[in-house]
């Protein structure tokens, strides 16, 4: 067996590696189509405990060999010298990758950690409530995709919605801002760049959405069944990444299946962007063969391998040519998420990010109650991600 789940740490001639979600409880299958993986001790561990999780084993130096890390993890990570930089010699192994998920695994010019599968958020949208509101597709500008969002507002009915941003979640507002240019950071990621034009408009037309009653100012816990409320009409876009194209498939009833379907996000002037996702392979300092972590990581991002993974999870593949073989890039539920993924931006590399982006998220739900003006938000979103980025800036003045 390739492969032992819960065995004990450090077991000699066995990797050990963490992953989590459906992949660690595809690991099995995945190793066993493998011909010649070696032996591989799997510990999955929830994503709701991870990122602490790796933490405190960093901390305790009990981290594994090799292991799957969200994309966002790896700044961090490589800022507390947790993880080895990808050898040169494996480098050559994200070359047809998508390059916005590429640098977000490149901090300070060393590549650390090597693309697993990718994803990024869209639209799910009803299709048969766009059409009969007069359109193919939703628009690919803001002024035009607004326009269409109140007249599908109209066509779904009295009491409904067009569309879904939970206002606890920071992502609608991210795509938004990154799909008007919007850095975020400046000064070498020292300083908030919030107060900047782009910023100040993606905020504006986001704030906008829940003025014009495009969306309702709720919380994701107070939507019970996104399924049932999606299927009903209460709203008729959600924007989500691809794990919901598998829910959309079991927990949509038969005779909604031709009626909904993908489609990237608008930008101001054009179709908009968004931000890499996925997760990532790294190996952790420490390990006790890094060469032949290494060589695992790259049994396992292998074309076949990425396409057997497809299979499993319905994880999209970091390499454009397994999209190809695998024909995802013909299927247009799929499609779509390329052709974003070909337009996605990388977030801002510093550890802090999370915090900041939280930060971000909690002023913006008060602009959206009417408790701040857009400039008292950006003013006010600045001095939050500077103060959190004050041990940042002292270090990067000491080292100069």
């Amino acid at each position: 067996m390739p492969f032992a789940a819960g065995c004990a740490r450090r077991a000699a001639g066995t990797i050990d590696m963490w992953a989590m979600g459906a992949e660690a409880e595809n690991l099995p299958a995945l190793l066993a189509s493998i011909s010649g993986a070696p032996k591989v001790a799997i510990q999955p561990l929830p994503w709701s405990a991870a990122h602490e999780k790796l933490l405190t084993s960093f901390a305790g130096n009990s981290l594994p060999d090799i292991g799957q890390v969200g994309n966002s993890w790896i700044a961090e990570l490589t800022a507390i010298d947790a993880l080895e930089p990808v050898p040169p010699q494996f480098e050559k192994l994200v070359a047809g990758q998508f390059p916005a998920v590429v640098d977000t695994n490149r901090i300070d010019g060393r590549l650390m950690a090597l693309p697993w599968y990718v994803d990024t958020r869209l639209q799910f949208v009803r299709s048969d409530l766009f059409a009969r509101a007069g359109y193919a597709a939703p628009p690919d500008t803001w002024a035009a995709w607004k326009e269409a969002l109140h007249k599908v507002k109209r066509v779904a009915g009295a009491g409904n919605y067009a569309i879904l941003l939970p206002v606890n979640e920071h992502e609608h507002l991210t795509q938004m801002a990154l799909s008007s240019g919007a850095t975020m950071l400046k000064d070498n990621g020292t300083r908030g760049a919030f107060s900047a034009p782009e910023f100040r408009a993606a905020l504006a037309f986001y704030k906008s959405l829940y003025d014009e009653k495009l969306a309702p100012v709720a919380s994701s816990t107070q939507i019970s069944n996104v399924w049932n409320e999606f299927a009903r009409g209460y709203f008729s876009v959600y924007p989500s990444g691809p794990w919901t194209i598998g829910d959309m498939k079991s927990r949509l009833p038969a005779n909604m299946q031709d009626k909904w379907a993908t489609a990237p996000f608008p930008g101001p002037r054009g179709p908009g962007s968004a931000a890499p996702g996925g997760s990532s392979l790294v190996v952790y300092k420490g390990a006790r063969d890094p060469a032949a972590a290494w060589a695992l990581a790259a049994q396992l991002i292998a074309p076949s391998a990425q396409a057997k993974l497809q299979a499993l999870t319905g994880d999209l593949p970091p390499s454009r040519a397994v999209w190809d073989s695998a024909g995802l890039t013909r299927d247009p539920i799929t499609r779509a998420f390329a052709d974003q993924l070909d337009r996605a931006r990388p977030l801002p590399k510093v550890p802090e990010w999370e915090r900041i982006v939280s930060e971000m998220q909690s002023v913006a739900e008060l602009v959206v109650r009417g408790q701040y003006s857009i400039d008292q938000a950006v003013r006010e979103i600045d001095k939050r991600a500077d103060r959190l980025l004050e041990k940042r800036r002292w270090m990067l003045e000491r080292r100069a």
